[in-house]
């Protein structure tokens, strides 16, 4: 009878030893939370806010900020646009006289000058004609010569009473006609060698050849659809943009033509070249409210290419002696714009300023700065009117423990702190 009493008690034993483990379990819990607490506290007084420096006020953490200090300088007033690259001259090269064309003395792409031979048409037949008319020249030649001295025979045989009147008369008409011919001669046999010239087809601007269009061997006409290439002009070449009816003012206030202009790629990252503003259009398009502008450029060396868009900034005037800060200093808040300045306390400053004409990466201040103020630039997100801040390449530290690990984290001190020759004290440095 005793085996089952105990049985039972066999049965009751593990029912007591699984509630002691659950308690361990949750002891165990908590204490882990209890631990991650604590060291989250201590990571949030010693954490990326304040660098492991000292607070600011209230007990906010010091922030990491970059400055910049207000300098007096020039700021440049420029307006951009878009354009595209032109010729000053695009010539079709066609033939001026029928024939076939025998030789092409180009190569395509080639630089080219004005006057250099670029093709040849058979000049024989030309050469014939030449010939032809100049033997006809001569022939009535000898006619006018002939009829002038019977001309001066009759007029001395009428002196004599010893011809009629009638008959000097037509020999003076006679001799006329034939010197009318004479002329119309020389103008065939001019009008022979011009043609005989025109077999030699020359550039007619200097410039870049394009693609050939027609091959050597086949019979061309004089003046065809098709031109044998094309001759652009890149040296100098323009670019043509548009500007706001805005402007125009501004531009014209300065002088319309010498204005600097200067083109960009079309990513507006590399200079291609520096020019000159030529010409404004006479009118505005209406439908756009902009004016045509006209920029000429020296391109020597090819950066510009007939077609190509190209940026453009046209410099209208340069403001000397300007308070100048770069342009991330400057904050935007619901009184007007403000900057951060940098008190000798290493404390910040919400300081009204009012903004004047700038760069992409630069901006005059017109009041509210003057040269040699230090503004900060980067970290502002943060900042309160009143707080502290660390300077960069500077660190604060406490206790010894020094922040140069934290500077070269951004300013942010982590977990590690390094000790001993790279401490620094106790003062910001």
């Amino acid at each position: 009878m005793e085996e089952p009493q105990m049985s039972g008690l066999n049965r009751r034993a593990p029912v007591r030893s699984g509630r002691g483990r659950l308690a361990v379990q949750i002891l165990t819990v908590i204490a882990i939370f209890v631990v991650l607490g604590l060291g989250l506290a201590y990571c949030a007084k010693s954490g990326p806010s304040g660098g492991g420096g000292r607070g600011g006020p209230g007990g906010r953490p010091s922030v990491t900020v970059g400055v910049a200090k207000a300098v007096k300088g020039a700021i440049p007033i420029e307006i951009s646009a878009l354009g595209a690259v032109t010729s000053l001259a695009t010539v079709n090269v066609n033939a001026r006289v029928s024939g076939q064309l025998d030789s092409v003395a180009f190569r395509e792409g080639q630089d080219v000058r004005k006057g250099q031979l670029l093709a040849q048409i058979d000049p024989r037949p030309f050469k014939v004609a030449l010939q032809q008319v100049q033997a006809q020249w001569q022939r009535d030649q000898a006619l006018l010569h002939a009829a002038q001295v019977d001309l001066a025979r009759y007029q001395t045989l009428k002196s004599q009473d010893s011809i009629a009147g009638q008959t000097v008369d037509t020999q003076a008409a006679l001799v006329k006609q034939d010197a009318a011919t004479v002329a119309a001669d020389q103008a065939n046999v001019a009008n022979a060698r011009l043609n005989l010239s025109f077999t030699r087809i020359t550039a007619p601007v200097s410039g870049k050849v394009g693609l050939r269009q027609i091959d050597p061997g086949n019979q061309i006409a004089a003046n065809g659809a098709t031109p044998i290439t094309v001759v652009t002009q890149i040296d100098p070449i323009t670019v043509v943009f548009s500007l706001p009816e805005a402007d125009i003012p501004a531009v014209t206030k300065q002088g319309a033509d010498g204005l600097q202009v200067t083109a960009y790629d079309r990513a507006g990252g590399m200079v291609l070249a520096t020019g000159r503003l030529a010409s404004l259009d006479n009118l505005i398009d209406t439908t756009t409210g902009t004016i045509k502008a006209k920029a000429q450029f020296s391109n020597g060396g090819g950066a510009l290419y007939p077609n190509q868009f190209v940026n453009v900034t046209l410099l209208v005037q340069t403001l000397a002696d300007q308070v100048i800060v770069p342009t991330t200093a400057i904050r935007h808040g619901p009184q007007g714009d403000y900057v951060w300045l940098l008190n000798s306390d290493r404390t910040v400053s919400a300081t009204p300023v009012k903004v004047g004409p700038g760069t992409p990466e630069t901006v005059s201040v017109l009041s509210g700065l003057s040269a040699g103020d230090t503004v900060v630039t980067d970290g502002g997100d943060r900042l309160k009117d009143g707080a502290s801040v660390i300077l960069p390449g500077k660190a604060l530290s406490t206790g010894g423990a020094g922040a140069v690990g934290a500077q070269k984290r951004g300013g942010k001190a982590g977990g590690h702190h390094h000790h001993g020759q790279g401490s620094g004290g106790g003062t910001p440095g």
